[in-house]
């Protein structure tokens, strides 16, 4: 049984331009993650997108909403960028998919070399696999369901709402 990861952007895929000091889009750096980390397991990665979450919009959304529909795997994993992460997560648990589905991201871009993203693909991999049907958000070891979570702006950190 494979596993589908479908790329949306977020800082887990920004790149740093040296000359404008700005952050930008490429390509995303799943591939070389998996190969870095020796994941063993059978993925099929598509891009979607590469745009910050903030950009994100409800077309945005409904494509996602849509590829994790027509997906004949039911192990979905979502790269997105972490500030609109629990209103995509919301869209896909409202849909009642009958899937395993995991969001996640980093704080810090993969290429900056101490990004959490390395870590948190991990998680979602393992979390996917483990994890009954439904949608959550994984960041940082922890897993939310997609109805009890919330970035904590404060902190940067996930968390439960209640």
């Amino acid at each position: 049984m494979s596993i589908k990861i479908l790329v949306t952007g977020g800082t887990f895929d920004k790149e740093y331009d040296e000359l404008t000091g700005k952050l930008f889009f490429k390509d995303t750096h799943l591939n070389e993650i998996l190969s870095r980390g020796r994941s063993q397991l059978e993925v099929h990665v598509e891009t979607l997108m590469m745009i910050d979450s903030l950009e994100m919009n409800a077309a945005h959304r409904e494509l996602i909403l849509n590829k994790c529909r027509e997906s004949s795997e039911y192990q979905i994993v979502i790269t997105h960028g972490t500030d609109t992460m629990e209103v995509t997560a919301k869209v896909l648990g409202e849909a009642n998919l009958t899937k395993t589905i995991v969001l996640t991201g980093a704080m810090i871009p993969y290429q900056f070399g101490s990004s959490d993203g390395f870590f948190n693909m991990g998680c979602a991999l393992s979390l996917v696999q483990a994890l009954p049907t439904g949608v959550y958000v994984v960041m940082n070891g922890k897993y939310f369901p997609w109805n009890n979570v919330r970035k904590n702006r404060a902190t940067g950190i996930f968390e439960t709402v209640v």
